[in-house]
């Protein structure tokens, strides 16, 4: 078992590690305070993870002393609206939540964000538990405080941020997933490397799809940890963290959300990479390795959508202020900066890459 400190303006850590499922509630009289106030948890799941091991964090938070409420949304990226916001809500009101008490995130990033942003708001802001269950919620969306939910006019437009007290990672939820789901995490382990890493690049370069589940996982959170800890409100360097996502979000908005979240990212990486090598930001090498990674995982570099469409939804992207927007692009391997791009010269810039 791994334990990572995320020193953020709320302290938490992020535990890694194979059975936690089954000690979830122990973790969390351990790790947090929330034994020490908390009669009830509601934890909040969809659909598919739900029947796998709802039961089994009831069990353990019974176990621990806690009452359980379970609430179970439908699975996908079409939950992540107002109305499911506005059913959590009315669910912790009828179970009877209380400002001491807490929900328990155990899903994906729908779920985790979610269930985080009705965290941050039920009753002006009760604790939450983030247990990841898929790659992608894992390494990326359960650490760092993001929450929130998808708006008519583009992705998580409304939202808090807000830190979980606990993030337990149990490895064994990995096994489970569908080809689809563990492919759509390895966007986001692929993008830690290129941001910042690259010995975890040159890892995935060697092992593909087998790599070192924990190795990876762990450095994943330990750089989020590094870059949320600089930048918790997303002010600048945090921004990193958007490689791919402009384009990415635009990509999944034009697919009706049919396109999972890490394939629209890989997409968005790959446009993005090979607009960079035309433009001279980085060689011709370095986008030639970076694609050719992202298609050896089996993830999508090729844009179906034209640019005026991408554009149209651009312009809604979070990370606009006024007539820029903020736009990562590589230089070299883990190595990549923050351009503050016109959204005119965006257009043509993107262009390149599709």
């Amino acid at each position: 078992m791994k334990i990572t400190d995320i020193n953020t303006s709320s302290p938490y850590k992020a535990v890694t590690g194979s059975g936690l499922l089954k000690e979830c509630g122990e973790l969390i009289k351990k790790y947090t305070k929330i034994a020490g106030h908390a009669e009830k948890a509601a934890v909040i799941t969809d659909d598919a993870v739900g029947p796998l091991y709802a039961d089994i964090v009831e069990a353990s938070l019974k176990e621990a002393g806690f009452d359980t409420a379970v609430y179970t949304l439908p699975n996908g990226e079409a939950s992540k609206n107002i109305q499911s916001y506005a059913k959590v809500l009315g669910f912790l009101a009828e179970s009877q939540i209380t400002r001491s008490d807490f929900i328990v995130a155990l899903g994906g990033g729908v779920i985790g964000d979610l269930s985080g942003f009705a965290a941050a708001t039920f009753l002006r802001g009760i604790d939450f538990v983030q247990i990841p269950t898929t790659l992608l919620a894992a390494v990326d969306s359960s650490v760092g405080g993001k929450t929130g939910i998808d708006l008519d006019a583009g992705k998580n437009l409304a939202g808090a941020f807000y830190q979980p007290k606990l993030v337990i990672c149990d490895m064994n939820c990995f096994d489970t997933l569908s080809d689809a789901v563990f492919t759509e995490g390895c966007a986001e382990i692929i993008k830690y490397g290129v941001l910042g890493d690259e010995e975890l690049f040159k890892h995935l370069e060697k092992h593909g799809r087998d790599f070192d589940k924990e190795y990876v996982i762990t450095r994943c959170i330990e750089m989020k940890r590094d870059i949320v800890c600089e930048d918790e409100f997303d002010t600048g360097l945090r921004q990193l963290l958007n490689l791919g996502h402009t384009l990415g979000h635009a990509v999944e908005k034009l697919s009706n959300f049919g396109m999972y979240h890490g394939m629209a990212v890989s997409v968005g990486m790959a446009v993005v990479v090979r607009a960079s090598a035309a433009g001279h930001i980085c060689s011709a090498e370095t986008a030639e390795r970076i694609v050719k990674l992202l298609k050896s995982f089996g993830l999508p570099t090729e844009c179906e959508y034209g640019i005026d469409k991408l554009y149209e939804l651009m312009q809604s992207d979070k990370k606009r202020r006024g007539k820029e927007i903020a736009l990562v692009v590589p230089k070299a391997i883990a190595d990549c900066e923050i351009v503050k791009m016109p959204l005119a010269d965006m257009k043509s810039f993107m262009e390149k890459g599709i």
